[in-house]
């Protein structure tokens, strides 16, 4: 029987081992990481992250040949193929702090495999890396390898969360890279036969080790491009009367171009864009590529602005000032159908609206009150250290209240800021919340989810992002 082991139970481990395990039967899987209470979680019936259908992947092959553990030296040992999946977080400090990917969890994962390995390995790169980390794993483990051999494969996740599963039940591509070499090649195949139990065999891609890094960070940095340059539109459609959706809409009917990832928003979130493109940043500056580096610096920017564009509107419609104010924010995570805050632009819209002394009360349907406060406490790229590391539980906002509803959160607001697409969000009686709320009564809609006309209807004043402005906005402009 072939065993995998995991090493990370985190948002790409869990829920690809599940499914392996699920459409592998004779596969026996295990998933280790160091922390007890997240272990705890996988073998409870509250799995420590939301996803829409992990659950019942979960159930069905837990305790049969899925397993999940912290005894981490004795699965890895055991292991044919030891996928890696543990952090790479934005360095904090030291040489390219802010921009260059943190090796310190992978180096020490490389070192622990070396010490407990008694046979020949694959070693699959499962977390995004920095291009040419393969080569400073096999230099780890091929010095300390004992005559063990080792063979390194980069296969990149491309998982979206909120369809994570569906995504791997059926992959646009499975990206497989590794050496040139009759070792490497037989690796490959090795990974390309659990594959192809259930993912056809023309989209399963084989490159080199490099290239597989690489298309990871270019992906990644393609489609937030997208979302910074419809955003950036948004800007100039607000500005001349255009309404974004309709543009989007007809850029998008270009087959060349496609519909996808065009939707304005308050800005992108998650674990992976900022950070890759900042990877990708240092990484074109370590190869005396200024000009290319500058070109993705900017998509960030445009993320940075959108986010202080939006929270500028809040306070220059609120008659310059939210000091003292109530503001009802509808949604926390980066997107609906996840509980993850990873980088979500909330973080930094309730930060500048808390900057301005607003009180904040906010709700979201899979974010817990501990995790927002400790978001709104911590300092950017801590979020991705192992939770030990992070500070310890802050003293709470004092300004904020986390509430069950969205009824709760908008009672006696002055406004409304909508963060997060949750479907929820648009079947909302908001006739009912209109009556509970001071006037004016303001709506700030960060997702276009909002029937901006019938609200207009009812009496509120409503900034959509990119589209034309209510007359009130149009005699406040926001200062970016």
């Amino acid at each position: 029987m072939v065993k995998i082991c995991c090493i990370g139970a985190g948002y790409v481990g869990g829920p690809t081992m599940a499914v392996i395990a699920l459409k592998c039967p004779s596969i026996a899987v295990a998933v280790v990481d160091i922390s007890v209470s997240r272990i705890a979680a996988w073998n409870s019936d509250q799995l420590p992250i939301y996803e829409p259908g992990l659950d019942e992947v979960v159930k069905r092959r837990r305790g049969k040949n899925l397993f999940f553990s912290t005894d981490v030296e004795k699965h890895v040992a055991e292991a044919d193929i030891v996928f890696v999946s543990v952090n790479t977080p934005t360095k904090t400090q030291g040489l390219g702090a802010g921009k260059a990917a943190d090796l310190t969890y992978w180096e020490s994962a490389a070192r622990m495999i070396a010490d407990v390995s008694k046979s020949n390995k694959i070693v699959v790169e499962k977390s995004t890396v920095p291009v040419k980390t393969a080569e400073a794993i096999e230099k780890i483990l091929s010095h300390n390898s004992k005559g063990i051999k080792f063979q390194i494969l980069s296969n990149p996740e491309f998982l979206a969360e909120g369809t994570a599963i569906q995504d791997l039940f059926k992959p646009d591509r499975v990206l497989i890279g590794g050496r040139e070499t009759p070792d490497g090649q037989k690796a490959i195949q090795v990974l390309k036969d659990v594959y192809a139990h259930w993912v056809p065999e023309d989209r399963i891609l084989t490159t080199n080790l490099w290239s597989a890094e690489l298309s990871k960070l270019a992906a990644n940095a393609f489609l937030a491009q997208r979302i910074s340059s419809v955003n950036a539109m948004s800007a100039l459609c607000e500005a001349t009367g255009a309404d974004v959706s309709q543009v989007s809409h007809a850029v998008g009917t270009d087959t060349r171009i496609g519909p996808k990832f065009l939707n304005a928003s308050v800005g992108f979130g998650g674990s992976c864009f900022q950070k890759d493109i900042l990877n990708l940043i240092y990484i074109c500056d370590c190869n005396g590529l200024a000009e290319v580096a500058n070109y993705w610096k900017q998509v960030i920017k445009v993320n940075d602005y959108q986010k202080n564009r939006f929270v500028n509107r809040v306070v220059s419609s609120m008659f310059n000032t939210v000091s003292g104010k109530k503001i009802a924010i509808l949604g926390f995570a980066f997107k609906k159908d996840t509980g993850d805050t990873r980088e979500t632009p909330a973080i930094d819209v309730c930060k500048g609206l808390l900057g301005d002394k607003a009180r904040l009360s906010i709700y979201d349907p899979q974010v817990t009150e501990d995790q927002i406060q400790r978001d709104l406490t911590m300092k950017k790229f801590d979020w991705d250290h192992p939770i030990h590391l992070q500070p310890m539980s802050p003293s709470a906002v004092k300004q904020v209240s986390v509430v069950w509803d969205a009824y709760e959160a908008a009672k006696d607001s002055h406004g409304i800021c909508i963060l997060t697409e949750w479907d929820e969000f648009r079947k909302l009686d908001y006739q009912r919340i209109f009556e509970c709320m001071q006037k004016p009564a303001f709506v700030f809609d960060g997702r276009n989810i909002a029937d901006v006309e019938k609200l207009r209807e009812i009496g509120f004043i409503v900034y959509s992002i990119g589209k034309p402005l209510d007359p009130w906005l149009k005699d406040m402009p926001a200062m970016a």
